[in-house]
């Protein structure tokens, strides 16, 4: 679930540093919506980031 069906944004891994340099694994997650929305002329429900429902990338049902 954690990918947008319109633009493909995902989940991203990295580390996060503190300010004595330990550093521990970290995920930065998109902001994703289970949302209903017109596809092909029928709405059905799709999991799309904010990012793609604020743009207009998609027409919601």
């Amino acid at each position: 679930m954690a990918v947008c069906e319109i633009c493909g944004k995902r989940s991203v891994t990295g580390m996060q540093v503190s300010h004595s340099h330990i550093r521990t694994r970290k995920t930065w997650k998109p902001n994703l919506q289970k949302v209903r929305a017109v596809v092909d002329g029928t709405p059905k429900r799709v999991v799309v980031c904010t990012r793609c429902l604020r743009s207009g990338k998609v027409t919601r049902a």
